[in-house]
């Protein structure tokens, strides 16, 4: 019954941080609830009246089944990896916990974060076709130099 309350527990606490707003919260919501599937695994895995593994102490048939355990350690070793790039990806990006105003509707200029790329979407049309007309340049004179180059 204690086993079952704190997966709960651990379960509800992580679906309300996977809620909030901030990467960082969301992160640790991720982690409360992979908490809780691992401690399910062990609770179906192993029950109380097993005994240790060690077969000199205990007889063959009452000995804990090591399999739950293994998949446990495995995903504890996949979620710290996990946990960590996530947190570098927060560590890195823009802060979602500030209140801040929208640069489209605002009509702002966009700040690029610092993970992100300036794509297309945020050049006016202008700039597309002066950036189009140096890479065609760019190319032209690149195609030029090699023909140069062969004679």
């Amino acid at each position: 019954m204690i086993m079952a309350l704190t997966i709960a527990v651990l379960v509800t606490g992580g679906v309300y941080l996977t809620q909030q707003r901030g990467m960082v919260r969301i992160v640790f919501g991720m982690q409360l609830i992979g908490h809780a599937a691992n401690l399910m695994l062990l609770a179906t895995g192993v029950g109380a009246w097993r005994g240790e593994v060690f077969l000199d102490r205990v007889d063959a048939a009452e000995v804990a089944d090591p399999l739950p355990q293994a998949f446990v350690l495995t995903a504890i070793v996949i979620s710290m990896a996990t946990t960590t790039i996530l947190l570098t990806l927060a560590a890195l990006g823009r802060s979602d916990d500030t209140v801040s105003v929208d640069p489209v509707s605002s009509g702002e200029e966009p700040h690029p974060s610092p993970v992100s790329t300036l794509g297309r979407a945020t050049q006016s049309p202008e700039e597309f076709r002066s950036g189009e007309r140096a890479r065609r340049r760019a190319h032209a004179t690149l195609l030029a130099d090699k023909k140069e180059g062969r004679r």
